[in-house]
């Protein structure tokens, strides 16, 4: 969870912003560094290079607006708030990057709250909070989170125009996640109906309909060669058609690359020695299969049982040892 209330918000926050005087004096001690240099980033902006000055040392003092930073190590982030006038020294263990945080100076009070903040979200059980049955539910759900995170807040004493940023993210990622919530609920609508279906190019040589895999189970990944977490699930989903293959599941790759790119997957396909039965979307985002499961976001994972019945529309990633579980269940 921490990842993504992170990456979700980092936006929203870092277009806040407040100018003043001075400058930020900005100290880092780091055992077991990843890197030589530290980064302040505004998102993909570079705002500032520290470099190692002795054995995990890290010093300097720069002019800046005031707002929502990322610091950056060369392999893990962490949120800053920086203002000048600040006077922050940072003492951290990079094999425990989150767990060893702790600042100390002006300016500690609301970055040692940022901190402990991302702590507390990785714990946070957002699995329960997904589980909600409907809107309603999910709503008070997320309000009550929001209401123990404005007392958390409110229970310190930080600077204003922190507390303003960080109560604007908390209305935002309400807003996200009941967005999210929504589109979630639009694809377990699409469980226990008939699956649409598809009729594409194979890898292979002809052209694969889901009609043809009838009386197996069908594991569908929609992916693309340019997406980086589709990449990123290729050696568990090897893994998983290594376990089932000669089980009554087919595993579907679909690619949704643009024409430009054709070349491209085929190559993919190739070099990377992918499985599984591996297809190419005829109009790629604009496919009749892919529209009526709503995909606007990949990678997407879809389970279809042996008599084309959807039995889950957003099914668990390779990754996810859940998969498995009901995998091994529906092939009892």
């Amino acid at each position: 969870m921490k990842k993504f209330g992170f990456f979700l918000f980092a936006l929203v926050l870092s277009n806040i912003s407040f100018g003043q005087d001075n400058v930020v004096k900005f100290e880092a001690d780091v055992a077991h560094r990843n890197g030589d240099i530290l980064f302040i980033k505004n998102n993909r902006i570079i705002v500032k290079e520290i470099k190692v000055e002795g054995d995990g040392h890290f010093s300097s003092s720069f002019e800046i607006k005031e707002g929502m930073y990322q610091l950056f190590d060369g392999a893990e982030y962490s949120e800053l708030f920086l203002k000048n006038g600040f006077d922050l020294k940072l003492k951290m263990d990079a094999e425990n990057f989150d767990e060893s945080i702790v600042y100390s100076g002006k300016g500690a009070a609301e970055n040692n709250y940022l901190a402990q903040k991302i702590l507390s979200e990785s714990k946070f059980d957002a699995e329960s909070l997904f589980a909600a049955k409907t809107m309603e539910e999910f709503t008070a759900k997320i309000t009550e989170k929001q209401k123990g995170d404005i007392a958390k807040l409110d229970a310190v004493k930080l600077d204003p125009n922190f507390v303003a940023l960080q109560k604007k993210a908390m209305e935002t990622e309400m807003f996200q996640m009941k967005m999210y919530f929504g589109e979630k609920l639009k694809q377990q609508k699409l469980n226990n109906t008939q699956a649409p279906s598809f009729d594409y190019e194979n890898h292979a040589g002809g052209k694969t309909k889901l009609e043809d895999l009838k009386g197996k189970y069908v594991y569908i990944d929609v992916w693309a060669t340019w997406c980086g977490p589709c990449r990123a699930e290729i050696p568990s989903l090897q893994k998983i058609e290594e376990k089932y293959h000669d089980k009554k599941i087919a595993f579907v790759s679909i690619s949704v690359d643009e024409q430009k790119d054709y070349e491209k997957w085929k190559k993919f396909v190739v070099e990377k020695q992918l499985g599984g039965i591996q297809l190419y979307a005829d109009k790629n985002w604009m496919s009749d299969f892919i529209k009526a499961f709503g995909i606007n976001s990949i990678p997407r994972f879809i389970l279809i049982d042996p008599t084309g019945k959807v039995v889950n529309a957003d099914a668990d990633r390779p990754s996810n040892p859940k998969l498995q579980e009901q995998l091994d269940a529906l092939l009892k």
